[in-house]
């Protein structure tokens, strides 16, 4: 349990150490780490699994190292990606805010597939994000690769007149009924320059609150594995799911206290921040399972399980923990802490 001063040398530290920097940190150790800790979490290979990316902002209040205004979130911040697959964390990448939000994408995307691979050579990958990841390059890659991919598409000119009968259609019928109505329209469409080949697009063309809200989706699954409605509804938008893994991150476990003065130290306070949000991730799946605590946010774990009064005895043999007799939580816990000694991998004897 590292002290404020030795965290400090650790994040001022040099990637090698040095005479004045004893300690240092391993980057891409601590990178493969995450990925190692999400396939060690399955009993199985599963048969497909789905990878979340986005970004989002890192609000900043100083001169740190990279920092950048960024016209959308109107201030000065980082733009860190994340990776998710479900509730796990597979990668947190802080990045500065002067780049498009796909920059980098390619790269670990990269990295994770292959290790993943290495240990499910078989199981098939989904790719799933917004419009700023439909980016040539890693839809390209995804192809070369063996990676399905399901992004946003964001709306043109072009697009829009590819939908102009079915708004009218769905005008119509929201005009008899008053209710938002929406059809679906799925074909084969290109860019002018940037892609290099026609793609599937899927639009939903919408009419609601008395106005048109027209959307695309880009992906490389066939018509015959996913019709362009349920594709649609039940599986791109179910990536809003990540968003909430996000604020778990940001907001519950303080992963934008990114205050120090390099990129380098600041990567290290995101990972800190990642790997809390790891551990409660485990104490979830594993120590709460089948209690009220099952789906909670780290937030409320912090809150009611965490944050307790409680009388510590350390002794010889062991370390006695007595709670208050009226603590609400008080079996929740001792059952997570029943739970998590009995997953412990046994010591084989001697």
């Amino acid at each position: 349990m590292a002290g404020k001063s030795t965290l400090n040398r650790l994040e001022r530290s040099l990637p090698e150490p040095s005479r004045y920097h004893k300690i240092s940190h391993r980057a891409e150790a601590i990178e493969r780490l995450f990925v190692e800790l999400f396939l060690e979490a399955h009993g199985r290979p599963p048969t497909q699994i789905i990878l979340d990316l986005d970004a989002t902002d890192d609000p900043l209040h100083g001169d740190q190292e990279g920092r950048f205004f960024h016209g959308y979130y109107d201030g000065y911040c980082y733009l860190p990606l994340y990776v998710f697959c479900g509730r796990h964390l597979l990668s947190a990448r802080l990045r500065p805010a002067n780049i498009d939000a796909g920059a980098g994408a390619v790269e670990e995307v990269a990295r994770i597939v292959a290790q993943i691979r290495a240990r499910w050579p078989h199981v098939r990958i989904l790719l799933r994000a917004d419009s700023g990841f439909a980016r040539e390059a890693l839809m390209a890659w995804c192809e070369q690769n063996r990676v399905d991919y399901l992004f946003g598409l964001a709306r043109n000119a072009r697009l829009a007149k590819a939908i102009a009968s079915e708004l009218a259609a769905a005008e119509r019928a929201f005009l008899r009924s008053g209710e938002p109505a929406r059809r679906f329209k799925d074909f084969r469409w290109t860019t002018r320059t940037s892609w290099s080949r026609r793609r599937r697009v899927i639009a939903k063309a919408e009419w609601t609150r008395g106005e048109a809200n027209p959307r695309f989706i880009v992906t490389s699954l066939t018509r015959a594995e996913a019709p362009a409605r349920r594709l649609y509804e039940d599986v791109y938008c179910a990536r809003g799911e990540m968003e909430n893994r996000i604020k778990e991150c940001q907001l519950d476990l303080y992963a934008d206290r990114t205050s120090a003065a390099t990129m380098r130290a600041n990567q290290l306070r995101l990972w800190f921040a990642s790997m809390a949000y790891v551990l409660l991730c485990a104490l979830r799946r594993i120590g709460l399972a089948g209690t009220i605590f099952a789906d909670a946010t780290c937030g409320t774990i912090r809150l009611k399980l965490l944050k307790i009064g409680a009388l510590v005895r350390v002794s010889v043999r062991r370390i006695a923990i007595a709670m208050a007799s009226g603590c609400p939580a008080a079996a929740d816990w001792a059952g997570a802490a029943r739970r998590l000694l009995a997953a412990q991998p046994r010591a084989s004897p001697a």
